[in-house]
């Protein structure tokens, strides 16, 4: 995907770039392809397959949620910073945390941080199931690409969001045999979008599943014995 191609592609889903954001992304993919010769950040170098394979698949996420409405951001098992970087480098306006539980691609992380300039982003260095313990509803979105199962995601995200706030699970084909119903049952997590579409180009399968996070259900508790003689009288 070329840059042209790229921006037309962005255009569909109500994305323009400005030229900063342009040089961000360029500089971010120089970056990329410079700590990849000394670290497993991805398997994929080549320009135009970056922009395609990263840079527009991170961004397809914004098919399913307008992110200029949205606050603070968490981008579970990041790896090289998708979607999580590109996502605050096209929408300023979001508070990123980046989460990764292999320390060199956090120090990687915080270079193009610095590099780019981006202000109101942390990357660190944590199991995610550990930092949910501990960062409890405070998130209006928590976005994973390509991590693992729904139903696994969906447990280590529930805690992260907060009550009517979203998780969004990004994947490939999703497979037929994936089930996540007594999952959502169980976290009070309830399925409000789905959204399937092919990459442009090479035409492979992409899936975004959308979460809404339900207060819980007040529990009822029977009544006592005085309080129901009470009622009868």
């Amino acid at each position: 995907m070329n840059i042209e191609l790229f921006e037309k592609e962005l255009e569909k889903i109500h994305i323009r770039l400005s030229e900063n954001q342009k040089k961000q992304l360029e500089r971010y993919y120089e970056l990329l392809v410079e700590y990849n010769k000394v670290m497993n950040l991805t398997g994929i170098i080549e320009k135009e397959e970056v922009y395609l394979k990263h840079f527009y698949d991170s961004l397809s996420v914004a098919k399913i949620l307008d992110f200029t409405s949205q606050e603070y951001l968490c981008d579970i098992g990041t790896g090289a910073g998708f979607p999580g970087i590109v996502l605050k480098i096209t929408f300023p306006n979001l508070k990123v945390t980046l989460v990764d539980s292999l320390n060199k691609r956090i120090e990687f992380l915080r270079v193009v941080i610095k590099e780019l300039d981006l202000k109101e982003i942390e990357a660190v260095h944590a199991r995610i199931e550990e930092y949910g313990i501990t960062n409890r509803e405070i998130y209006d979105v928590v976005v994973a690409r390509a991590v693992a199962r729904t139903s696994v995601l969906l447990e280590y995200s529930a805690s992260l969001i907060k009550v009517g706030k979203y998780f969004i699970a990004m994947k490939g084909n999703l497979s037929p045999d994936e089930k996540y119903d007594n999952a959502i049952k169980q976290l009070n997590l309830k399925l409000v979008a789905e959204e399937r579409f092919k990459l442009p180009l090479e035409a492979s399968d992409r899936t975004l599943l959308k979460f809404e996070k339900k207060a819980p259900t007040p529990k009822k508790y029977p009544r006592k014995n005085s309080e129901i003689k009470k009622s009868n009288l």
